[in-house]
């Protein structure tokens, strides 16, 4: 391939990494404000944290549509879609007057993002050479695990500085750009598809998820009761339905058939667990720092940015460290990395500070880093080239599910800890942040195990081949 065509390549992902990072941001650029919109729009914090679990559920379920729809389309009529939508959103978001609207606003904003990560992605496995995947995805990673910590920092000083409204109005001029860019550079051609679209498989998975976030969710305000145990039993319903029709009706959403790969089956558990570390604790640390530590909303995002900052830029490093030296390294060593930044919370909790949590941040997020972009590379190595765009579909489903999850259960525990009655708001707060960074810790381990289990059932299965 001419140079000039890896030039054009690079501009139209770099366009859909534009929009890609406009739309993650989005997604936390809020959590600092929760306490502002709580007492503007009269809701409790277990209501106002659906502006981010709604917007990465929405993400997951546009994501479902993209394997088809990436076959089916061109990817540059699907970023015109895409930005239309979030300029929409972000519209009514900047202008509402109410919290259903700003809901509303907020769901529409995130159609955009569930199309443009998977097609940034679709582009850097379909458009790259093999041996600079690695590099690339990094280079996508930075992206998407630097826009969700720095959301909080961006939040916190424009709301603080200006007005929580102009969260939104900042993003418009940027969003213009990726539009002219994705119009002139992005020019591959779908693969075409064989049968029609799989609704069914698509409805019943949608309400699987959103029942599943919605008992959740349900834990904030009465703890696991009744309602909890209907909403899960209605989402293991819908999602056995979901399996059925999508592997038995005349099309398919995805192509569930690559889960039979083990070690696939083991990077999705990979992936989920770092992007719902990730995300969950990009939640609790703004909630935390302000209800506990009384600092302000633009102290509670400024906390993240050095470790969000830091671990971005590794990102691209670690992928070159792959494509040298293979997965497990990076991976590996950065699951341990996590395991030592996200134990740090709950073993140090008296005495945090400000500091200390940057610091304590600082190593997590490398962690993060070191592992997130590998895995999905890993990941689409496992399978045949045309089961790549069900790996991409899937991996991002499942990392927008992870966030989503990781809002609503954190949240929902604060919350439901915040309404006991022993004890001062601070006091309560404390106590459900500790529940908070003891479960993000043993999720760590088990993320770090499961790394391990995997890489070895790897090398075993390449040394008998060999």
């Amino acid at each position: 391939m001419a140079e000039k065509n890896y030039s054009r390549i690079y501009l139209a992902i770099g366009s859909l990494a534009l929009l890609t990072f406009i739309g993650i941001l989005n997604e936390t650029s809020m959590n600092v404000t929760y306490p502002e919109l709580s007492a503007q729009f009269n809701v409790s914090l277990d209501v106002i944290q659906w502006i981010t679990t709604g917007y990465l559920l929405m993400v997951t379920i546009t994501m479902g549509t993209t394997a088809y729809l990436l076959r089916q389309y061109q990817a540059r009529w699907l970023h015109l879609f895409a930005v239309s939508f979030f300029i929409i959103g972000d519209l009514m978001c900047a202008l509402t007057g109410n919290f259903p609207i700003l809901l509303t606003g907020r769901l529409i904003q995130a159609i955009a993002t569930g199309l443009a990560t998977p097609i940034m992605f679709h582009l850097i496995f379909t458009e790259i050479p093999r041996e600079r995947i690695g590099m690339m995805t990094g280079m996508a990673a930075m992206v998407i695990s630097f826009a969700p910590a720095l959301g909080p920092t961006y939040g916190g000083v424009v709301s603080e500085m200006l007005s929580w409204r102009m969260i939104f109005w900042i993003l418009l001029p940027i969003v213009l750009i990726s539009l002219v860019c994705g119009q002139l550079f992005i020019r591959n051609k779908p693969l075409g598809n064989d049968k029609a679209f799989s609704y069914g498989s698509l409805i019943t998975l949608a309400i699987a998820l959103i029942s599943i976030i919605s008992a959740v969710s349900s834990i904030g305000k009465q703890g696991v009761g009744k309602q909890f145990w209907l909403l899960l039993l209605v989402a293991i319903i819908f999602f056995s339905a979901f399996i059925y029709i999508n592997n038995h009706g005349k099309s398919e959403l995805f192509d569930l058939k690559v889960f039979k790969v083990v070690p696939l089956r083991l990077s999705t558990v990979t992936y989920f667990n770092l992007q719902f570390i990730n995300i969950g604790i990009s939640l609790v640390i703004p909630i935390y720092v302000q209800y506990v530590l009384h600092s302000s909303a633009i102290v509670a995002g400024l906390i993240l940015f050095p470790g969000s900052l830091i671990g971005a830029f590794i990102s691209p490093f670690a992928g070159t460290l792959a494509d040298r030296y293979g997965f497990a390294t990076p991976v590996i060593s950065g699951g341990i990395l996590l395991v030592i930044g996200t134990s740090c919370f709950g073993i140090f909790q008296r005495h945090l500070t400000p500091l200390l949590i940057m610091l304590f941040f600082v190593v997590l997020r490398i962690g993060f880093n070191f592992a997130f972009s590998n895995t999905i590379s890993n990941a689409s190595m496992l399978v045949q080239p045309q089961n790549a765009p069900d790996v991409n579909s899937i991996f991002n489903m499942v990392q927008q599910f992870a966030g989503s999850l990781g809002t609503s259960l954190l949240a929902s525990t604060i919350a439901l800890f915040q309404m006991g009655n022993s004890g001062s708001l601070m006091g309560r707060t404390y106590a459900g942040g500790r529940f908070d960074f003891i479960l993000l810790g043993v999720l760590a381990i088990t993320t770090l195990l499961t790394m391990v289990t995997n890489y070895r059932m790897q090398q075993k299965k390449k040394s008998i081949s060999q």
